[in-house]
């Protein structure tokens, strides 16, 4: 092996030392339909808004009625598509979702939307050809002034989706396509809107430090243009030591959320506190809260250990020292077997040449 060689294997070895991995993560997303699959929503006789790209129905108690989303296949090759039907949940950020995420529903909530509306898991779709999705719909026996809201949610099983660099390495978006479902069996104009404290409490979200205020909309309809402001305070002081405030959320029916403050990468810090929350909405609903809560020397350590913002105390990476260690040795072993070789070779020329010499010499 020459010495290119072995200067190459040094090297992939360095790099194998020290280069992660690319990390590959999955978003869903609705967006414009591509490729060959795409549908169109079929709006039944008793749909209010017709105006609209989804489901708005006026419905009665105890009324069963199925309806349909058009399937069209364009392409040349049969496809599966993945069917969800979801209720409306609203996320941290006061924005409403229709997916099969964690976020619990409100003690509140009457109906759950995936009781009420049933769908397969998956439709086949032969190539160049359409297929009626079949929605089937139970309403309860009991009537109701509000909405029960959800969504339908349509995803190509196989998509490749389409890559995108991102700081944590390579992100794959696949895309899922979102039909809206309002359920309603009367006007929802005197709807009063109603908010619920539940607590306060400490907690980790990605990888930081938060303190979340859980409140719930604890009534069947939307809340628009809302406003969340929180101070947290000492509970034995007025000094502000976080604070959060987010305008423009949205709240789904019969839903909750966790409404976070960061710590803005500090330690958490064990102890008594206050919460004071205010909270308005564009139809002028207002609603102010102060609440104490403990954050215990346990949920502290947790956390901070969890957070990743936190300036570690210094300590010996043993780890660390010894993939250092091991590949320096490693290296200089390849340089000494290198540098050996080389010598063994260059003694071996001269060694040859001295016989040339002595026999040139005799002759």
């Amino acid at each position: 092996m020459n010495k290119k060689a072995w200067l190459g294997i040094i090297l992939v070895y360095i790099i194998g030392l020290f280069l992660g991995n690319a990390t590959i993560s999955y978003a869903d997303e609705s967006g414009e339909v591509e490729g060959g699959f795409s549908y169109e929503v079929i709006r039944p006789e008793n749909q209010i808004d017709k105006g609209v790209g989804y489901f708005d129905l006026l419905m009665k108690p105890e009324q069963k009625q199925t309806v349909k989303i058009k399937l069209n296949n364009t392409g040349d090759k049969e496809i599966t598509i993945l069917v969800g039907a979801y209720g409306g949940k609203t996320n941290s950020s006061g924005v409403i979702e229709y997916s099969n995420n964690a976020i619990e529903n409100d003690k509140s909530l009457k109906y759950p939307f995936e009781s009420i509306v049933k769908v397969p898991k998956e439709v086949k779709l032969a190539a160049n050809s359409s297929e009626d999705l079949n929605i089937e719909i139970a309403m309860p026996k009991s009537e109701f002034e509000g909405y029960i809201a959800g969504g339908i949610l349509l995803q190509e099983k196989d998509a490749e989706g389409t890559k995108s660099q991102s700081q944590q390495g390579m992100v794959v978006n696949k895309f899922a396509y979102l039909t809206g479902m309002l359920l309603s069996e009367k006007k929802t104009d005197n709807i009063k809107q109603e908010m619920k404290l539940n607590r306060v409490y400490a907690t980790s979200k990605n990888h930081r430090n938060v303190i979340n205020v859980n409140y719930s909309n604890i009534q069947p309809d939307f809340v628009d243009g809302m406003t969340t402001d929180v101070q947290i305070m000492k509970a034995d002081a007025d000094e502000v030591v976080y604070d959060a405030k987010k305008s423009q959320m949205r709240m789904a029916p019969n839903s909750m959320i966790d409404f976070p403050v960061s710590l803005e990468g500090s330690e958490m810090v064990p102890g008594n506190y206050r919460a004071k929350i205010l909270v308005t909405t564009e139809k002028g609903g207002r609603w102010e809260w102060e609440q104490k809560f403990t954050i215990t020397d346990e949920e502290a350590d947790k956390y901070n250990a969890r957070d990743l913002t936190l300036v570690q105390e210094p300590g010996l990476n043993w780890r660390l020292i010894l993939l250092i260690v091991g590949g320096l040795l490693i290296v200089l072993l390849l340089i000494y077997l290198i540098v050996r070789k080389m010598n063994k070779e260059r003694r071996k020329k001269e060694l040859i040449a001295k016989k040339l010499a002595a026999k040139k010499k005799k002759e």
